[in-house]
């Protein structure tokens, strides 16, 4: 049991004055974790606080808040297995997985030490008389709002982009992992200037009352809906808004690959981590010439899969967050098959405790159907044949998002019409997950704004200042 407190301008136990709320292991119900529910005062109290830290930040120089990072990756890795076992109790990802999220965030925190202190500003060249330069600063004050499904990496790379830049931080780790944020804000404590990072915990009222108090960047991850709310919060205020928010992410078989291969990559990109990932593979747009071997492998692969909770480390598929989600997921397919589309595995709510749901491939899908067209975030694998690979490509950019997608090919010329065409931040060609660890997606429409991650983050937490200098009296210096 967990018992999370808050950090405001360097104190710990600060705030809590509108109680706690508790939050439950997916797997069995069990008390997990309380924590205290900041009230709008004491975000403005912690903001105001994080203010007047804001000048001293800015003025450490980059090479000494490059350390500070390296400290503080340091600090995670010493916390790593807590870290892990915290994030798996909250949201029931399996262990193994949350390891990796944990190790993800440390790399990440290690890259931003190393390219902040390399960053600089530019020399323009005007008058040969003056000086003129471009010079970056940082914005100020961040609102960091992070999200359940992978607390740790995600939180780690917006955290190290606003500290290393120089910004002060006020973080609210979502109220369903509230004691991974506590543990990670307590390792970034150890290496950081008392109140250069805060630490708020709540609800949705908490996270509103952030997005529109008087900061300089909200930095969001999570649903679109929620994405929405915080951009309209934050324009009244004036904050810049980076957003990385829902996807309905497509995945296209192409008529000339190994379908059971290529049911690997799906059931990879469709079940890890249940469903509970941003870049899941959420649509699968499969060629009629190897449809039906595809879903018949895909559909092997899933029953195959050893459910159980996270904790337990022969598990491949843990339980979904809470129940209110399942219900959520359930109803999209149970809808699907109402409208014609045919469950082949899966699709059944499982008696005994938990928010378990079993790895679902639902076939004989139509391109507009709910299932199809909207984020599922559940281990669902809606599949829809198409005739040609044209059809495929026109389908996966007919989306309200513009998050990931990916491409099983074994055509040059296809590859290339798939980057080119598809109108996302990232696509992969013949792998559902990797890539390089710079690379800085940029989501688009529904899916988001600004850029995630990659030496690009850095530069969206930062202010480039335009300096010209002259001589007095129009002579030389």
């Amino acid at each position: 049991m967990y018992t999370v407190a808050q950090l405001i301008g360097g104190v710990w136990g600060a705030g809590g004055d509108d109680g706690e709320f508790v939050v439950c292991d997916p797997s069995d119900g069990s008390r997990v974790s309380t924590a205290p529910i900041a009230t709008a005062d004491e975000v403005g109290k912690a903001v105001a606080a994080a203010r007047e830290m804001t000048a001293q930040w800015a003025a450490t120089a980059p090479a000494e808040r490059a350390a500070a990072l390296h400290r503080a990756a340091d600090a995670v890795a010493d916390a790593a297995d807590e870290l892990a076992q915290a994030t798996t109790a909250e949201m029931g990802k399996p262990l193994a997985d949350a390891r990796g999220g944990v190790d993800a965030g440390i790399g990440t925190l290690r890259q931003y030490a190393e390219l902040a202190a390399t960053r600089g500003g530019r020399t323009l060249h005007g008058d040969p008389a003056a000086v003129d330069f471009m010079a970056p600063e940082p914005r100020g004050v961040v609102a960091v709002i992070t999200p359940w499904n992978d607390p740790v990496a995600v939180a780690c790379g917006l955290l190290g982009a606003a500290l290393v830049t120089g910004n002060v931080v006020l973080h609210k780790p979502s109220e369903r992992t509230p004691a991974t944020g506590w543990l990670l804000a307590r390792a970034f404590d150890t290496a950081l200037p008392a109140g250069v990072l805060s630490l708020l915990t709540g609800g949705p009222e908490t996270g509103a009352a952030l997005a529109a108090a008087e900061v300089d960047v909200v930095a969001h991850v999570g649903s679109t809906a929620t994405g929405r709310a915080i951009a309209a919060a934050a324009a009244v205020g004036g904050a810049k808004v980076l957003l990385e928010n829902g996807g309905s992410d497509p995945l296209i078989v192409d008529a000339d690959v190994d379908p059971v291969w290529a049911a690997g990559q799906a059931a990879q990109g469709a079940f890890a981590n249940a469903g509970q990932i941003c870049v899941a593979v959420e649509r699968i747009y499969a060629h009629r010439d190897i449809a039906e071997d595809f879903v018949d492998a895909l559909v092997e692969r899933a029953a195959a899969l050893r459910v159980g909770p996270g904790r337990d480390p022969d598990t491949e598929l843990g339980p979904l967050v809470d129940r209110r989600h399942r219900d959520q997921v359930h109803g999209q397919v149970t809808a699907a098959a109402a409208d014609g589309a045919r469950i082949r595995v899966g699709g059944t709510l499982p008696e005994g405790p938990g928010a378990f749901y079993p790895a679902t491939v639902v076939d004989n899908c139509r391109h507009d159907l709910t299932l199809v067209r909207e984020e599922t975030f559940g281990p669902v694998a809606p599949v829809v044949v198409v005739d040609s690979f044209s059809e495929a490509l026109r389908c996966a950019a007919d989306s309200p998002y513009g998050l990931a997608a990916t491409v099983l090919t074994g055509s040059m010329s296809h590859a290339q019409r798939a980057w080119r065409e598809l109108p996302v931040g990232t696509v992969k060609v013949n792998a559902v997950f990797g890539g390089a660890p710079a690379g800085a997606a940029h989501p688009r429409r529904g899916s988001g704004q600004g850029f995630g991650y990659g030496p690009e983050l850095l530069d969206e937490f930062t202010a480039m200042k335009a300096v010209h200098i002259e001589a007095p009296g129009g002579g030389h210096w």
